[in-house]
């Protein structure tokens, strides 16, 4: 993902901060230098950006009589909180609800990924216990329907469509009545798109949504074009009244993090990014889990509710984050699921630090290096695997005899307990207020 490149820059310049021997304004101005750089190179509005500086130097006085260590994290948080706010518009979204029909409508214009994220969405919404149909309401494009109908049967979701009915809002409200009868929670509605902004378009959205009454309208939007995002979903914003937006080809484009702040300015939600072509390269969007995966700080609640999606038998795992507890053997058995989750890169980002540990490799390096710390795990005894990691330092030959046994070395089996110590912080600021009794250490 190019957005990466981003997260590794203002990582670096944070990272300069921290390794210089006192922080001052020269090693402050240093550090918002490479970070505005790094945004103005990813297509943000200068003006957002020179916003974003001005507000962290307010928040932080290098004056003040306090210690490095206590600034360097004040100037951490500080920039933080203002990614943060550059990407969050601050308002609510739709949430829909089992045994309630909803209708979601998108719109958009052609090519921006409009059908794909329909079945993305549906999808999406289909791992997690939702009942799911689509409409193709799209009658102008020559093939719609079929790349609906294909897309649905690939996965598996029920679809409504003509090849002989030419009115749009006709076939949008028999789809929506048909699923509505059926008592399914949600109906989503594909519609025209057009190469540019014409008024049919416009004039055909309302009909649709006069005829369908949705109850969420998603506008689609490409992310490569970065700022020019803003000016589109204004215009389309004056004609039809949209309450959220879908960033598409995220994973491809270096003006993605533009895109997203511009539309984060015009105060309409994003809710979903596309980041990816398959079907499942789909995540929702909230502000600050995005920005802790682009500063490497993983995300670990969208990881939590990554695993219940799979449906796999993990109780053993769940019942221990809830608990505040992260063994090695829940890591493997993470790391295992994550395998099968797709690609590495995407998920890695979930994982505190790993995205830095996979470094700025392609994806079959980051393939092998995962398989290697499977190896590493897997030539740990049930008694290591079980325990904290302390074991490891309390008897250091361990760390000796399991590089041995998995190939590798022991520097490698050092990083992955760094590993497993730093999930199991977070672990613990997930779930570790239920946590009450503390791990026993385990000995061979």
């Amino acid at each position: 993902m190019v957005l990466a490149d981003l997260g590794r820059r203002i990582n670096t310049a944070m990272a300069d901060l921290t390794r210089s021997a006192t922080v001052d304004e020269k090693a402050l101005d240093n550090m918002l230098k490479e970070i505005c750089m790094a945004l103005l190179e990813s297509d943000v509005n200068v003006k957002l950006v020179s916003t974003l500086r001005a507000n962290i130097k307010k928040k932080i006085s290098v004056q003040d009589q306090a210690s490095s260590i206590h600034k360097r994290r004040l100037v951490q948080k500080a920039v933080f909180d203002e990614l943060v706010a550059l990407v969050d518009c601050k308002t609510e979204t739709f949430k829909p609800k089992k045994g309630r029909s909803s209708v979601i409508m998108f719109v958009g214009l052609q090519g921006a990924g409009k059908t794909t994220s329909c079945t993305k969405l549906a999808l999406w919404y289909q791992r997690r216990g939702f009942k799911v149909g689509m409409v193709c309401a799209d009658t102008f494009r020559a093939g719609a329907f079929d790349q609906l109908k294909q897309n649905a049967t690939k996965a598996k979701i029920p679809y409504y469509g003509s090849y002989t009915e030419t009115d749009p809002v006709a076939v949008a409200s028999a789809g929506v009545q048909r699923f509505k009868s059926e008592k399914f929670d949600i109906i989503i509605v594909d519609t025209s798109g057009r190469h540019r902004q014409e008024q049919e378009l416009f004039a055909e959205m309302v009909q649709i949504s006069q005829a369908v009454k949705p109850d969420q309208t998603i506008m689609v939007l490409d992310a490569s074009i970065g700022q020019a995002a803003e000016l589109q979903s204004k215009a389309f914003k004056e004609s039809a009244d949209f309450g959220a937006i879908i960033l598409t080809k995220m994973d491809g484009h270096a003006k993605g993090g533009g895109a997203i702040s511009a539309v984060a300015a015009t105060q309409t939600p994003i809710v979903f990014i596309g980041t990816g072509e398959h079907i499942h390269d789909i995540e929702s969007f909230t502000p600050q889990q995005f920005i802790s995966k682009l500063l490497g700080m993983g995300d670990m609640q969208g990881l939590v509710e990554h695993v219940k999606t799979l449906k796999l038998d993990q109780k053993e795992t769940m019942k221990h984050i809830e608990q505040g507890i992260f063994t090695i053997r829940d890591l493997r058995d993470q790391m295992s699921n994550i395998m099968k989750m797709g690609p590495l890169s995407k998920m890695a980002g979930m994982i505190p630090g790993m995205s830095q540990l996979m470094g700025e490799v392609g994806e079959e390096e980051s393939s092998q290096r995962m398989k290697r710390m499977m190896y590493i795990m897997d030539s740990m005894t049930d008694t290591e695997l079980d325990s904290d990691g302390k074991i490891f330092v309390d008897q250091p030959t361990r760390l000796t005899r399991v590089a041995k046994g998995s190939g590798t070395t022991v520097h490698e089996v050092e990083d992955l307990l760094s590993q497993q110590r730093t999930m199991a912080k977070m672990v613990k600021q997930v779930g570790g207020k239920k946590a009450k009794p503390k791990m026993k250490r385990l000995r061979a």
